[in-house]
């Protein structure tokens, strides 16, 4: 993926995710109930995304079929690193103590985060 993706963009790859290939016509559609777009903004962001090469295509008859070529948890994995440098200098304890401190975090989150700091643990006793 060469440059970053716009929440526009983004809305468009999360149609993609969901299902793919798509025409844009069928992505247009997806689209419908979130967005007011007009066909020829969703064309617009189909091809930025292949510009930025997010998105693949292939001729199917007359029609384009679009999926994606950056996977989900690929981009939540980089656009979070980011977003850690950025907002909190590198350090994710200041997200999971704000999270704590409003209650957002359930007892999912909570387990889930357990297991990640033991097999953090354990990867750091066998380094």
């Amino acid at each position: 993926m060469n440059k970053d993706i716009s929440q526009a963009e983004l809305e468009v790859l999360k149609v993609l995710w969901a299902k793919s290939p798509l025409s844009a016509n069928e992505v247009v559609i997806a689209l419908a109930d979130a967005s007011e777009w007009h066909e020829k903004t969703v064309k617009t962001l189909l091809n930025r995304l292949v510009t930025k090469e997010a998105v693949g295509f292939e001729k199917d008859g007359r029609a384009y079929l679009y999926y994606p070529l950056v996977q989900q948890a690929d981009y939540q994995q980089k656009e979070s690193l980011s977003f850690i440098q950025r907002v909190l200098s590198g350090r994710i304890s200041p997200l999971v103590a704000g999270f704590a401190k409003q209650q957002k975090l359930d007892a999912r989150d909570v387990a889930e985060l357990k297991q990640l700091i033991a097999d953090w643990e354990k990867e750091q006793k066998h380094d």
